[in-house]
């Protein structure tokens, strides 16, 4: 995992630029935060796959700013393949931020022996906590997961720090009587976590 990412100033914009930029394997982003101005930036697209890779939050620019970030938004091409953009926030350590967390399954549930199925609803959530202490990601224990039981985002363990922003009563993963459109989806989208900061938007919809 990248320990900081080396951020240049980019000075032409526009799409026909920023197009010419990920040829060169660079990745057009934008700095906010603390009341400054807006700095538009280019960052190497190896070292961006690898913080996203290992779910890295918060990390260090250095070059044409030097700054604690949060990587706030990452926008993807439609395929979900390649970075089109991310957005930077400036951060201090003890700065409570909110921030989406994948919630990962851990275990088998003992519903399925009773014939049910597991359906995992709600792949992240949503916490509020101090910049310097979010966490990599969140996991959740099936293995007391009878048929009939569901875990909701109370259940889940979050540091002492944090506060749960998402409803304590939205249901995470439920262990459920088979059905239909279950059966001819073979459950695949109930055990497989979707993966942070994924989107298909617009090219630029990062302020270009």
């Amino acid at each position: 995992m990248a320990d900081v990412l080396n951020v240049s100033k980019r000075e032409a914009l526009g799409t026909s630029n920023t197009r010419r930029l990920r040829k060169a394997g660079q990745i057009p982003a934008n700095l906010y935060g603390h009341g400054q101005e807006c700095v538009n930036l280019s960052i190497p697209a190896v070292e961006v796959e690898s913080a996203i890779r290992h779910g890295t939050k918060v990390i260090d620019i250095v070059g044409a700013a030097t700054d604690s970030v949060l990587i706030n938004e990452v926008q993807w091409d439609p395929f979900g393949s390649e970075i089109l953009h991310v957005d930077l926030t400036r951060v201090s350590a003890d700065e409570s931020v909110a921030v989406t967390l994948v919630v990962e399954l851990r275990g088998e549930a003992p519903g399925m022996k009773q014939g049910g199925v597991v359906d995992h609803q709600l792949h992240e959530i949503e916490i509020e906590c101090p910049a310097g202490k979010i966490p990599d990601g969140l996991s959740v224990s099936i293995n007391q997961l009878e048929l009939g039981d569901s875990i909701t985002a109370a259940d889940i363990e979050i540091p002492p720090s944090a506060k749960l922003i998402t409803p304590d009563d939205q249901i995470i993963v439920q262990c459920i009587e088979p059905t239909e459109d279950l059966d001819e989806e073979e459950g695949a989208d109930s055990l497989e976590p979707e993966i942070i900061g994924r989107k298909a938007e617009d090219e630029e919809g990062g302020g270009e």
